[in-house]
């Protein structure tokens, strides 16, 4: 795989049982590269240590006064000269290309899983963790396989230039083939200590990381309470805490890095010391002592990459344990879609709750508990929190049906759907059937103001669908954010869109003739909207009143209202004591009969007609 050549068509299917699984995974699917690198790392780092020998033969053929030597010794430098170019610049090039492509397809995978969970992913991963994993860690975790195949040419190359060593010149070669394992291995002990100090530093690194984004994305809100300075205090602590993990952790590098500098000095002086030794006895020639005095020299070079593969690692284990862990997560009862790859058609429902949504007709659910609500409304969507809750669409649980088919025939918008930036077209270019275009569904959304605020003042001013919209459209208000999701969800035109209060945040007429225009753009259509606004609930074509947990009443919403006190509760917020009241029972501070109800029917004919 060449750069050139990426996204991959299929990133694979990668083992995320553990971290070094998930790597050893990684350096498999990239054997290819990964033997590239290593054949001009041999290349270059043999090229390199091959220097020390020319030196050698030269310094020896100039004692020996022999010519043809020396010429012969200038040739073999050209080559070694040339080795050394040739493999230095291909290694780069494999090695960033494995780095890349690694980097590519964990990106990928991240994505294909984040499209797979969906809104179900950051209840289970935090989301500064989500960010750290597709961020940082991609690159860490790259940085790491590109850093294998250089290490085994070094190794290599280690392993070939002691047993040079050991043929050309025992005496020497000996101190050398014993010096340099103790050489790679010394740091050994210190390893452990520095990995966990690296992942000390990467857990509060991602802990910073996981407090700015939710102070970013609260910032509107933490202006409106001041509560901008707690926030940055917190995440001055935090990022202190990371500079001071940080500068622990890089104390124990620099010892490591020490050693890796002492060690090779002290193996040098023992080669020197014994070579003067052998030298002055007659035992070696002087160029044999210049040879072994450069070659131990030089291969500080290749040396230095164990020191680079242990930091590797060391940083890489936590980045590919926290990608491993994302990976690994799964639907709460995938079956890998057994079912085949068709959009099935009929009645949603929920065995949980006892919810049935007939097909084709404008269902409104009312829940006492928000957060009730918002856990139903993804169980709809086919992401249940436990096994064996999966909703069923027309018999079928969508957790047996292919995702592709299970996303277009269920869609569900969030309370807080997200804007990404970029023009209001891109915005609107999204998966659809066709039936429904860009204009129908902005006009059913009521979002005529929402334009005119995206294009004044904007070269856009001709053409509204060029309008540039910030990141999470943070420009616009919350009720024109609510109305441009809402356009959105309604071009995919799916068999059944499920709503999460799609109109808390507009004005109670706007909220009536998005009612009216999403009841005449989804004719047909099965439409859920979770909502207790009397305004949408008027306009349903049923009514359903979720309570503890389970169904508890089915029916028009007028019906409801004066028949049904926990509906009333819900909707009309009546308190207990008017409740009492409404059923017979007058208390000290109400009155038998408020007339409660009927001031609530009348509000809504004026709003219709105001509408």
């Amino acid at each position: 795989m060449q750069i050139q050549d990426l996204p991959y068509p299929d990133p694979g299917v990668p083992d995320a049982r553990s971290g070094p699984r998930f790597l050893w995974w990684l350096g498999r699917n990239q054997l290819g590269g990964q033997l590239k690198s290593l054949a001009w790392g041999l290349l270059h780092f043999l090229s390199v240590c091959g220097l020390p020998f020319c030196v050698g033969f030269a310094v020896q053929a100039v004692v020996d006064r022999s010519g043809a030597r020396l010429a012969q010794t200038g040739g073999l430098l050209l080559l070694c000269g040339l080795g050394i170019a040739l493999g230095d610049a291909m290694l780069h090039r494999t090695a960033v290309t494995n780095w890349i492509t690694a980097a590519a397809r964990v990106q990928q995978l991240l994505a294909r899983r984040t499209a797979l969970l969906g809104s179900a992913l950051t209840r289970r991963v935090a989301a500064g963790e989500v960010v750290a994993v597709s961020t940082g860690d991609v690159e860490k975790i790259g940085w790491f396989v590109e850093a294998v195949s250089r290490f085994s040419a070094a190794a290599l190359t280690v392993v070939a230039v002691c047993v040079g060593l050991l043929v050309y010149q025992p005496a020497l070669g000996v101190i050398v083939a014993v010096g340099v394992p103790v050489l790679a291995l010394a740091v050994l002990p210190l390893l452990p200590r520095a990995t966990r100090r690296a992942d000390t530093q990467r857990e509060k690194a991602g802990r910073a990381t996981e407090l700015a984004s939710d102070t970013v994305a609260g910032l509107r809100v933490l202006r409106g309470i001041g509560g901008e300075e707690l926030f940055l205090d917190r995440y001055r602590r935090a990022s202190q805490e990371v500079r001071t993990a940080a500068v622990r952790s890089a104390r124990m590098w620099s010892v490591i890095s020490a050693l890796q500098v002492l060690m090779p000095g002290l193996l040098m002086i023992a080669v020197v010391w014994r070579g003067v030794q052998l030298a002055h006895e007659g035992r070696i020639a002087v160029g044999e002592l210049v040879t072994v005095y450069s070659a131990v020299m030089l291969l500080t070079y290749p040396l230095q990459h164990f020191q680079e593969i242990a930091m590797a690692y060391s940083f890489s284990r936590p980045s590919a344990r926290r990608a491993a862990r994302v990976l690994s997560l799964e639907r709460a009862t995938d079956s890998r879609g057994s079912r085949e790859a068709t959009v099935p058609t009929g009645d949603l429902y929920d065995p949980t709750t006892g919810l049935l949504v007939p097909a084709g007709l404008f269902t409104a659910v009312v829940c006492g508990d928000p957060d009730a609500a918002g856990m139903l409304a993804e169980r709809l969507g086919g992401h249940p929190a436990e096994e064996g809750t999966s909703v069923l669409l027309d018999g079928i649980p969508l957790d047996e049906l292919p995702l592709h088919s299970a996303r277009t025939a269920v869609l569900v918008q969030d309370k807080d759907p997200v804007l990404l930036s970029g023009s209001l077209r891109e915005l609107l270019d999204v998966p659809a059937s066709g039936a429904v275009g860009a204009e129908a569904a902005l006009a059913a959304a009521q979002c005529g103001d929402v334009l005119d605020a995206l294009t004044q003042g904007s070269p856009a001013a001709d053409d509204p669908m060029d309008a540039r919209i910030t990141e999470r459209g943070r420009s616009l208000s919350g009720g024109q954010r609510q109305r441009l999701a809402l356009a959105r969800s309604l071009i995919t035109d799916p068999q059944v869109l499920v709503l999460d209060e799609p109109t808390s945040a507009v004005d109670s007429h706007t909220e009536a003739r998005i009612a009216e225009g999403l009841r005449a753009l989804r004719a047909d259509r099965t439409t859920v909207v979770f909502t207790s606004s009397p305004l949408v609930l008027d306009r349903a074509d049923r009514v359903v009143l979720v309570h503890e947990g389970r169904v508890a009443a089915v029916g028009p919403h007028r019906e409801l209202v004066r028949d049904d006190p926990r509906y009333r509760a819900v909707v009309t917020r009546e308190t207990d004591e008017e409740s009492a009241a409404r059923d017979g029972a007058p208390t000290a501070d109400a009155p038998a009969d408020d007339g409660l109800t009927e001031r609530v029917l009348a509000e809504l004919e004026e709003i219709e007609e105001t509408a």
